[in-house]
């Protein structure tokens, strides 16, 4: 979901691929840019607001004045698979990083993924943090101590109040991040390698999914982990459409995946929840979300070159961050102060958030994230 697909990757020849040696130390090949991808990811942003404005209940339900399922008595239903989102996103994640970190030395990985990441998550911080404070707002905002822990984004391990409440899947991403660096980037990238690094860490999730220990699901993220890794094998599949040990590695992903996400959103039928998620839609959707980044990684969507999709993926991130907290202030003002429908407050609420997303991507990310790139590549 935070990952960036501004990074191409230098595509080796087959025959580099095949031998366990390190990366070449040359300039880095710019392959093109994925722009169907971005728009993918704005698609799988929206799918969580989806979900955020009205298909579940909680601190939404106050901003409407009642719960979501009175306000949208067909949509809440589907609305409750939104949430799925976050599966594609990690499976995009998986791609991306792949092949961002392909042909890079640790510093530069480690510099693009704070580049990309931190300065929109330090401004939606702050700015949450103060819209919250403000009188007029009734939601409550978090203690100064835990808003200045919630910069380090360690406030999940730390048990800290959160200000985004997006951030978990942060935390996902920079375990991830940390996994990849270490396995992948730190000895240098090839084919067998990350082969072997998808294959270890789906029988490594397994193994500590049976072993009921906090330690490792924590390092090992069983729940998450096949969408990361089927994100990477697709890259994989990206290299080399024929790659067999690749769509292995996808096909196994996906299985994993969707007994992890229907684990853990399917309920028995039962009129006192908010929705009923079938079993059926959550495979369909987690197998669409599979299929869309297939397409990508076969070329199949190569037409989508569209500019504006670049935008979209720029706006991607921010949007995310803020969507959430920021829709409820959003929500309240139109509904029930300016009275408007509860079918127009939604896409005028959407649309608000993508206004203060491009804000945040003119005014932060693009000022702010080349100088922090620039800055942690040169230090020593």
């Amino acid at each position: 979901m935070t990952a960036s697909t501004k990074e191409p990757a230098a595509l080796a020849p087959p025959a580099a691929e095949a031998a366990d040696v390190p990366p070449r130390t040359g300039p880095r090949v710019h392959a093109p840019r994925l722009r169907a991808l971005d728009g993918l990811r704005l698609i799988a942003a929206l799918m969580v607001a989806a979900y955020h404005y009205g298909g579940r209940d909680g601190e939404i339900a106050e901003a409407w004045g009642s719960s979501p399922r009175l306000q949208f008595p067909t949509l809440h239903s589907w609305f409750a698979y939104g949430c799925l989102g976050v599966q594609i996103f990690f499976v995009i994640s998986g791609f991306v990083i792949c092949m961002s970190g392909w042909g890079r030395t640790l510093r530069a990985f480690f510099a693009s993924r704070a580049s990309r990441l931190l300065p929109s998550y330090w401004a939606a911080v702050i700015l949450v943090t103060a819209v919250f404070a403000l009188p007029v707002v009734a939601y409550r905002a978090v203690s100064p101590s835990d808003a200045l822990v919630n910069l380090t984004m360690l406030q999940q391990p730390l048990g800290v109040d959160r200000v985004l409440g997006v951030c978990w899947t942060l935390w996902a991403e920079v375990r991830f991040y940390a996994l990849f660096a270490l396995c992948i980037v730190l000895p240098g990238a090839n084919r067998q390698r990350v082969i072997l690094f998808c294959a270890g860490w789906t029988l490594a999730a397994a193994i500590a999914e049976s072993a009921d220990q906090p330690l490792l699901d924590i390092v090992l993220m069983p729940e998450y982990a096949p969408f990361f890794i089927g994100g990477v094998g697709l890259y994989l599949v990206h290299r080399d459409r024929r790659d067999a040990y690749a769509w292995g590695i996808v096909g196994v992903s996906w299985l994993v995946g969707q007994h992890y996400a229907v684990m853990r959103l399917w309920h028995a039928p039962n009129p006192d929840f908010f929705s009923y998620r079938t079993s059926y839609g959550i495979v369909l959707v987690v197998t669409l979300g599979f299929l869309a980044v297939a397409a990508i990684a076969l070329g199949w969507l190569g037409w989508a070159n569209w500019h504006r999709l670049t935008l979209a993926g720029a706006l991607t991130y921010p949007f995310y961050l803020i969507h959430e907290h920021l829709g409820w202030v959003a929500v309240e003002a139109y509904h029930r102060t300016l009275h408007i429908p509860s079918y127009g407050t939604l896409p005028l609420t959407v649309v608000t958030m993508l206004v203060l997303a491009w804000l945040l991507n003119h005014f932060v990310e693009d000022r702010l994230a080349p100088r922090l790139r620039a800055l942690l590549t040169s230090a020593r």
